[in-house]
């Protein structure tokens, strides 16, 4: 993965029958994502230009000039659409891209390193943190809150955190 792009959004598969698709967007202003030109796959391989024609459940319906027909956008379902980070505007201090995060060492609040960051979920009620480590069967799930993270340092790639208790074993 090139740490100079990020991933804004997912082709879901054909709509319609003309080589419309159905785009899901990851941008906190859902719609941004036809504004990102070229959009890549994850190789960078494959470039589009969305210009998106209407909402729809779930997304949106957008055209690319190479996609004409059904079977052309039922092809590309499931390719992750990224943008160049410097396209992407500049977040307050308090909020971080996902990608950022991942692969942050984890440490708690009296230095002991616990494990790193996996992944980052949001299921619409917050972020949450994959931790893994030695210790971690399975990893750990921790909601990325001010109060569970106080300290996030890109700058020395790894976070603080102060868990409630039980989270981590003894």
């Amino acid at each position: 993965m090139d740490d100079a792009k990020i991933c804004v959004g997912a082709i879901m598969g054909a709509f319609g029958v003309k080589g419309e698709m159905r785009i899901k967007s990851f941008c906190a202003e859902p719609a941004d994502i036809a504004t990102f030109k070229p959009l890549t796959d994850e190789a960078g391989a494959k470039e589009f230009t969305l210009k998106i024609t209407r909402p729809i459940k779930g997304g949106f319906a957008a055209r690319d000039p190479k996609i004409r027909f059904k079977d052309q956008a039922d092809a590309l379902k499931g390719t992750a659409l990224y943008a160049a980070r410097d396209q992407l505007p500049n977040l307050p201090d308090d909020e971080f891209y996902h990608s950022d995060l991942i692969g942050l060492d984890v440490l708690d609040t009296g230095g002991a390193k616990l494990g790193r960051i996996k992944a980052v979920f949001d299921h619409g009620a917050g972020d949450l943190l994959e931790i893994t480590g030695p210790n971690l069967k399975g990893g750990i799930l921790l909601p990325f809150t001010k109060e569970a993270v106080p300290t996030v340092d890109l700058g020395t790639k790894r976070v603080i955190i102060d868990p409630p208790e039980g989270v981590f074993p003894e």
